[in-house]
């Protein structure tokens, strides 16, 4: 009988542990969501802007860089975060790089495709942040 206690008392506590990190894991839907809303100032200052591209990418670096060390000093890691991660993150460079090579080949300073392309690329970060929301209810 004490051995059901002990199990009990156990899962009790491993639910503790579980609900507190669940609701310590919110910062991931944040960050992606900064992520998000950033594409759509970016990718046009890139795309319309060639001169300014050294200026945006530098900027660029700025944000990644700050939400970076946000990331790192995070306590709780989602489960799966390195593979969804980088999903995200792989799934943005290829739209991003798409976007790049087809603005400076095919539709270079064309407004319509630079109001296109800025909601593309925020696509997979507002997915992503959509999703973890889900994952945590």
């Amino acid at each position: 009988m004490a051995g059901h206690i002990d199990a009990a008392a156990a899962l009790r506590g491993a639910a503790r542990i579980e609900n507190a990190a669940r609701g310590s894991s919110h910062w991931y839907a944040v960050y992606l969501w900064i992520f998000a809303a950033w594409q759509l100032a970016f990718v046009p200052a890139v795309v319309l802007w060639h001169a300014g591209t050294a200026a945006s990418g530098g900027a660029n670096a700025a944000l990644v860089s700050g939400l970076s060390v946000y990331a790192a000093r995070q306590r709780v890691v989602p489960r799966g975060f390195a593979r969804r991660h980088c999903t995200v993150i792989g799934t943005w460079a290829a739209l991003y790089a798409l976007t790049i090579v087809l603005s400076v080949t095919v539709l270079r300073d064309n407004v319509l495709f630079a109001a296109v392309a800025a909601p593309v690329c925020a696509l997979p970060f507002a997915v992503a942040a959509v999703g973890e929301r889900r994952r945590r209810t």
